[in-house]
């Protein structure tokens, strides 16, 4: 039998690696980005064309190489930064393994122009799929220049796969600025189709903050510090005031690298414990620096994992400090003395103690006797009392019966049916049909026996029939807003606005766009309007960034859903038996009216028999 066993090319055990490292287009970005951060650059430009599947240009003014280094850096394992295994726990810089040139190299045409300082020229070399095509020397500005073309050009599977433009670059803008927000003191500029994106100064890391995701951010940060012997921690946490549902901004640094860490994740929230709503979520940006030797950057092939030698300590280390910060910048009121109008508090002079001054004075009433009884006493009868008087204005309180209260948020009868008549077929003529219960469930019976309705979830259903009857129909209801509200986007969620652009105007929304990723809010979908117009459009932003790539009917529903769940009534609220009354009629006029466009339930049914078996145990 002969042997089966043999060893690969390297052109084809270069591609497997490429998959590794290089999954997509941002990933060449972080690659290229961090070796120009080692090689010490105070300035780096990135220039993309459509996403980067036809050009990844970086380039950096950082130490350069020689012919040799040029040469030798797309060699697999072949690195400047370890010579032995122990090196890899004392690592301070963002390569080390050698694997991303060649990895790169291995899938695209890669262009490199590189010059070491005080050279008098410099170096460009040509590789195509991990061969090496021309070497020889070119007149070029002090660092590299590497220019990536036609990523995955030899292997098409590869580039099948890659997602749309707008999705490829918004991955792109999370790397980019990921790298930028760690690296303050450089500056850092991104094209995309010879547009510039991005203009990021060096600064100091608030202002980087400031500039990366805009001005609103600044009133926001609260400033987190500590230091101990296990770790240093800096860095910025939000307010609670200003923790969402979607989108929040949350970065965790470590030695100056991205990393994701759900174990820490878990110390900031429960920091917030208490202070903000079950469901939202605050943004930080944290950053700590400790001994290399205690933490394990090389457990996976991105390095976004890392593993902690002191978890645990670390742990309350974090907790504290960000539960510090909320304390002290967030929760203290402050009375400010030097307005108008503060209280005019007289200046003490002992000497002048008892000059016109008066004590206070208490009166007492000598006659009075708690034990005597105002009203007559007759033993074996209980004293008068006027109950009634504790009834005054209860019956005033209550909605006049058959008259809707002029804020029901259920002022739309379902298709073909009033809820009136609906209603008589439901509720058998009963004179009062709905019971709220805990201001959360609808309890109503039903010809079969009693059901219990979430009335959250039940208008959620309803709303979203609605929103999606009008994106088909392509219709809509807006409500013009007095005065426009103005809307910040950051660069990533302003990438996939063209994509939602037109949706959101079937739903009802006009946006204006103001340039530098501003827009003004002219409408809202009618029915929405006491929400706050700019959460409620960056929550659905939000939403659609975070469940990825969707298209078609697919984003229309996560659209329709999403406003729906923004606009439904929430659990707390009191409803009048009219409104009850309208939002069962309509939910029982919905062809799906037992779950949730999401599958959650909406309702449960207690038979008539199944009462009758608990009565009769």
């Amino acid at each position: 039998m002969s042997d089966i066993i043999h060893l690969l090319p390297d052109s084809i055990a270069n591609q497997i690696a490429a998959g590794e490292v290089i999954q997509r287009p941002a990933s060449v970005i972080k690659e290229l980005m961090e070796n120009a951060v080692d090689a010490g650059a105070t300035q780096i430009t990135v220039n993309i064309k459509e996403a980067g599947k036809s050009l990844i240009q970086v380039i950096d003014n950082g130490s350069g190489m020689s012919e040799t280094d040029a040469r030798m850096a797309f060699e697999r394992h072949a690195t400047s930064k370890i010579t032995q295994a122990a090196d890899l726990f004392s690592l301070r810089t963002m390569g080390f393994r050698g694997e991303a040139l060649a990895s790169i190299a291995a899938v695209a045409h890669v262009d490199l122009r590189t010059r070491l300082k005080g050279a008098e020229l410099g170096t460009q070399l040509s590789i195509a799929g991990s061969t090496v095509e021309t070497v020889e020397p070119v007149a070029c500005a002090e660092g590299s220049v590497f220019s990536v073309k036609n990523l995955f050009y030899n292997v098409p599977a590869r580039r099948k796969f890659l997602k749309s433009n707008e999705t490829e670059f918004r991955n792109i803008v999370s790397e980019f600025e990921r790298v930028t927000l760690v690296n303050p003191s450089i500056s850092f500029f991104l094209y995309h189709n010879e547009v510039e994106v991005y203009n990021l100064p060096a600064a100091g890391l608030r202002q980087r903050i400031i500039h990366v995701f805009g001005k609103s951010q600044n009133q926001k940060l609260l400033p987190v510090n500590v230091e101990a012997s296990l770790v240093t921690i800096e860095g910025f946490v939000e307010s609670a005031g200003a923790a969402k549902k979607r989108g929040a901004l949350q970065y965790f640094f470590v030695n100056g690298r991205y990393m994701r860490h759900p174990y820490f994740h878990k110390a900031v929230m429960q920091a917030y414990d208490q202070l903000i709503v079950p469901g939202e979520m605050p943004g930080y940006f944290i950053y700590l620096t400790l001994d290399p030797a205690t933490i394990d950057v090389n457990i996976h092939p991105t390095k976004t994992e890392i593993k902690f030698e002191n978890e645990q300590p670390i742990w309350q280390i974090l907790f504290s400090v960000v539960r510090e910060a909320l304390a002290k910048f967030n929760s203290v009121p402050t009375i400010d003395f030097d307005t108008e109008g503060a209280i005019d508090i007289p200046v003490y002079h002992p000497e002048k103690t008892g000059e016109g001054l008066v004590p206070p004075q208490v009166e007492v009433n000598k006659s009075y006797n708690p034990f005597k009884s105002t009203s007559s006493y007759t033993p074996g009868h209980h004293p008068t009392q006027d109950w009634s008087a504790l009834y005054k204005g209860f019956e005033n309180d209550r909605p006049a019966s058959g008259v809707t209260p002029p804020s029901s948020p259920f002022d739309f009868p379902p298709e073909g049916e009033t809820p009136e008549e609906k209603n008589e077929e439901l509720f058998e003529g009963a004179a009062s049909s709905c019971y709220q219960y805990k201001l959360r469930y609808i309890v109503t019976p039903i010809k079969s026996g009693l059901v219990l309705i979430d009335q959250h979830r039940a208008h959620v259903r309803i709303l979203f029939d609605q929103y999606i009857a009008n994106l088909k129909q392509r219709k809509s209801a807006s409500q013009q807003l007095l005065f426009p509200e103005i809307i910040e986007f950051t660069v990533a969620e302003s990438v996939i606005l063209p994509q939602l652009q037109e949706d959101l105007q079937l739903l009802g929304f006009d946006l204006s766009n103001l340039g530098n990723n501003s827009y003004a809010i002219n409408a809202l979908p009618a029915g929405v309007e006491q929400h706050n117009p700019v959460e409620l459009i960056k929550y659905i932003v939000g939403t659609v960034m975070e469940l990825g790539n969707k298209t078609g009917d697919e984003l229309l529903n996560t659209l329709a859903l999403t406003l729906a769940r923004s606009a439904a009534i929430h659990t707390g609220k009191t409803l009048s038996p009219e409104e009850m009354e309208h939002l069962v009629a309509a939910l029982f006029s919905s062809p799906v009216n037992n779950i949730t466009p999401d599958g959650k339930p909406i309702m449960t049914v207690f038979s008539d028999e199944e009462l009758e078996r608990r009565f009769n145990r």
